[in-house]
Formats: structure tokens, sequence, C-alpha cells
């Protein structure tokens, strides 16, 4: 399946880094466990899942060294546990967890006892482990408690592995689309998911973001500028088209050495990158944006020294964080096949071959 690269389009001017994805960033790295069942509804089966839990680890032991870290709310219609603990401290000291709304005290469970096993520390001084969610019922029997212990551990494990490639410079592209905790979602009218970006700011630092996307309807749906939306054929008729609220959750990380402040202030540059591709931050949907620099973490409990990135030397990062953002929901887009869940309801594939035939047009003008 195609990227925006594929498509002949170029967002913003900052280049991308080796894998354009948010594994870039060294010792960054994702993993994936879906959750794909077809049975029958209980008790003789599990009924529909389309589900799963996507793992975002920031490298090393951030129990140890935790990680500046600050968040935006565009519209606060979710959860994102320990997000009052990064705004009050102004940092994580967990990986990322990300799962859709009804799963999110399975994953935090599932996390806290494996984050304990990992470190004995943990219950000395106790964590809240960062879980966000968005909700997948249209596709997924949210009705049923689909993801399990093992499942977390999976992606886990899968995340941890990709941050040691990432940080021995292997960096290891995740898979996008309907993976992990984007298996359910859906996005401006067709199958959304899983989408990730990376930018190379003038300074040599990267700024790497992915994307849960679940929000936003077709007519919406923009692309280098264009209505595509509205180009494009329309959906089948009859045939229910998903929410337009759903939410989306945005984590970016960068390993520039920037303060909690500069983070939340990057954070909230994610809704910019939304805005672009057709949001409008629906009342019922949750937009969710956590950002972490791995650049100024220090022992636990120590305080933070060094020279900062601050001020005006910010403008990059947010371009940065802008653009990579986009092309994130854009890459979710591209990746997602069509999906048929729950009750037959179906999030359709973005049909990439008119997208390419008005990007064409668009180009000639």
């Amino acid at each position: 399946m195609p990227r925006v690269v594929d498509l002949g389009i170029r967002i913003g001017s900052l280049p991308t880094g080796p894998s354009n994805s948010i594994c870039d960033v060294p010792g960054v790295g994702v993993g994936h466990a879906t959750v794909w069942r077809d049975e029958a509804p209980p008790p003789a089966g599990r009924g529909v899942a389309r589900t799963g839990v996507t793992v975002i680890h920031p490298g090393g032991d951030p129990f140890l060294r935790p990680i500046p870290a600050g968040g935006a709310v565009l519209n606060g219609a979710g959860e994102c546990t320990g997000f009052l603990t990064a705004a009050e401290w102004g940092l994580a000291e967990t990986p990322v967890f990300l799962t859709s709304t009804m799963q999110l005290g399975r994953v935090y469970d599932a996390a806290c006892e494996l984050l304990m096993e990992q470190q004995p520390a943990i219950g000395e001084d106790v964590i809240i482990p960062i879980v966000a969610e968005c909700d997948d019922s249209f596709l997924n029997d949210a009705r049923r408690m689909q993801v399990g212990r093992d499942d977390v551990a999976a992606a886990m494990t899968e995340a941890s592995e990709s941050a040691a490639a990432s940080a021995a410079g292997n960096p290891y592209a995740p898979r996008e689309g309907a993976v992990g905790s984007g298996t359910g979602m859906s996005c401006l009218g067709y199958k959304g998911g899983i989408g990730t970006a990376s930018r190379v700011t003038p300074s040599g630092h990267t700024v790497g973001v992915l994307a849960m996307t679940n929000f936003g309807e077709k007519d919406r749906l923009t692309l280098a500028g264009l209505p595509m939306g509205q180009l494009l054929p329309a959906l089948p008729p009859g045939v229910p088209a998903p929410p337009a609220a759903g939410s989306c959750i945005v984590v970016v990380i960068t390993d520039a050495p920037i303060d909690a402040a500069g983070c939340a202030r990057l954070a909230t540059r994610a809704g910019l990158g939304l805005a672009r591709t057709g949001s409008s931050a629906h009342h019922g949907s949750g937009e969710i944006f956590l950002a972490l620099a791995t650049g100024l973490r220090v022992e636990r409990d120590a305080i933070a020294g060094g020279s900062r990135i601050g001020g005006r030397d910010l403008d990059p990062f947010f371009a940065a964080v802008v653009d990579a953002t986009e092309e994130s929901v854009y890459h979710s887009l591209l990746q997602s096949p069509t999906v048929t869940g729950r009750s037959g309801n179906t999030a359709y594939g973005l049909p990439v071959a008119d997208v390419q035939a008005h990007l064409a047009t668009y180009t000639r003008i």
C-alpha cells in the first residue's frame, strides 16, 4: 500500500527521517498486537473483535530515567491516564499504550503488572501508566472484553525490540493502518487506524509522530489542499457510514533538549496538523496529544540541567509536528484496507487510484 511519497506530493519543506516514522527518533520503538475474531456471541463465542493494543516505547528505562513531557487537548471527550501526572510533573515515566475505549482498564492493569515484572523498584514508588483510547465500536463488539494481558505483553515485546534496533541505528518502520489499536478505527469517512511520520529540523534533531486516527467525515477529507472527500465517489448507498466523532490520539517524540513547557507547546501544534486533514474536533470526539523530548531525560528525581531549546528556536519543531501529524493521518488512511466488523458494518479503504487521479489533475493546473 502506498505512503504519501508514492502519491507524488510533499507535506511541508522539512526532510523526513530514514523510515519516515516515529522510530527515526533514536531509541524509540513501536509494537502492535491485533485482536481479530469472528466468533458467535457469548456464551458460544466471544463475538466479533476488531481491536488491539499499540505500545510506543521511548527507549531505555523510563521509570529510572523519566522523559520531559507535556500534553494538549483539542476536545476532551476521551481518556488518557497519566495525563494529569505528566502535566503536574512535566515527565513521562512509562511507555505510551493505545487501545480502544472499553479496553482501557484492562490495558492499564496489564501494563502495571508487566512493568512491575521488568522493574522491581515499581511498587516502592508507584506509577500511573499512560494509556489512551479511541472508540472502535463501529467495527468492534465493545460489549466484550476483547484485549488481554498476553496482547499487551506481545505489543510491549515488539516495542522493546524495535526500540533496541532504533537505538542501535537501525530505525524500524512500524506497521501502519488496521493494526494494533488501529484495527477497528475509522477516519474521515474511510478506514483509519495507525499512521506515523517524521521530520528532521535544521538543528539536526528528529521529530517523530504517531497518530491513532478515528475522527471526521468524508466530505471534510482534505489532501494536499484538495477537498478530496468531495471529489471521491460517494460511499455505497444504504451502508452506515462511520461516525464522525471517535477521537484521535497523537504522540510526538523528539530527541531535542526541550523541557516540559516546550513539550506542551509541541503537543498543541498537533491540532493544526489534524485541521489540515479536515478535522473539526466534533463534540463527542477526544483529540488528545502528548509530546515527549528524550534530549533532557535525567535520573529519577534529579533536576534537568544543560542547554535547552526554547522560545523562537522551537519554530522549526512546531512546523515539524504540524507536517508530520498531517502526514501521519494520511498514512493511516493509505495503509488501511477495507474492514468489515460487527453487524456487517464496513469501513472502506481509501480509493487510492481515484486519489491519484485527482492529484494528477491538480498538479497539471
